[in-house]
């Protein structure tokens, strides 16, 4: 029997879930949703427009990407800033990178090169005007290039779960003047390019992310829904 052909109310169905997904994980990274603050149903449809289910279903993404935290049948609140799981996403995302560029770097030609010159053109600008978020998408703009060339679903698929983790401290990088060095370590990954040398261009990639690491030594936030009684045993609670 042939595979029938989706219907419009799933295709429907997929594109208010991934547009209520893309919706809370920009603010929870701009910092619109606080950490800490708790996600009620009910004002989440009144927000975004859409029924519970596409809304769940997105809290659930947003929870394995570390964005949020559910206690089953009491509380959905975003997550605090975690370092140690920001640090595994660090080390997961600069891999993956650097593989994409290692992929990547053999199928550049001028139009590809010419997208990641015009993207750190535009982060530098970002950066020179204090905006945080435009410079975000900048950098995102430079590095898709080489993961849209290394056409690697597998890499696609991890960087899509780990890297909405980064980005809230890569507006910390981005506030500050740190970040500036990102504009030239971007141009010493497209020379690189340009001269076809993959290995060097992707160990220059690796470098680049692990420009987040002197970030990531925050200090622990725990967890809203959990405290210590007296006796110094951990207890958990719903966070109100």
């Amino acid at each position: 029997m042939p595979v029938p052909h989706p219907t419009q109310p799933q295709l429907r169905r997929t594109l208010l879930r991934d547009n209520a997904f893309h919706l809370l994980r920009d603010a929870i990274v701009t910092g619109t949703l606080a950490p800490g603050e708790r996600l009620r149903d009910t004002e989440l449809e009144h927000w975004l427009g859409v029924s519970r289910t596409p809304i769940r279903e997105a809290l659930a993404r947003l929870e394995q990407a570390g964005l949020v935290h559910t206690v089953p049948g009491r509380s959905t609140v975003v997550a605090p800033l975690n370092p140690r799981q920001v640090h595994d996403a660090q080390l997961v995302v600069s891999a993956m990178h650097e593989l994409a560029v290692r992929e990547a770097t053999p199928h550049l030609g001028p139009t590809h090169h010419n997208a990641m010159r015009t993207a750190n053109h535009q982060l530098a600008a970002a950066l020179e005007a204090g905006d945080p978020d435009a410079a975000i998408a900048a950098d995102d703009a430079f590095h898709s290039v080489a993961v849209s060339a290394a056409a690697n679903h597998a890499i696609t698929a991890v960087l899509d779960q780990f890297t909405p983790l980064l980005r809230r401290v890569e507006r910390l990088r981005f506030s500050a003047l740190t970040g500036r060095d990102s504009v030239a370590q971007h141009d010493h990954i497209l020379n690189l390019c340009t001269q076809g040398d993959a290995e060097n261009a992707a160990r220059a990639t690796r470098t680049n992310w692990n420009t987040l690491r002197p970030l990531l030594d925050l200090p622990t936030t725990p967890a809203p829904h959990q405290h210590t009684d007296d006796e110094g045993h951990r207890v958990t609670h719903p966070t109100t």
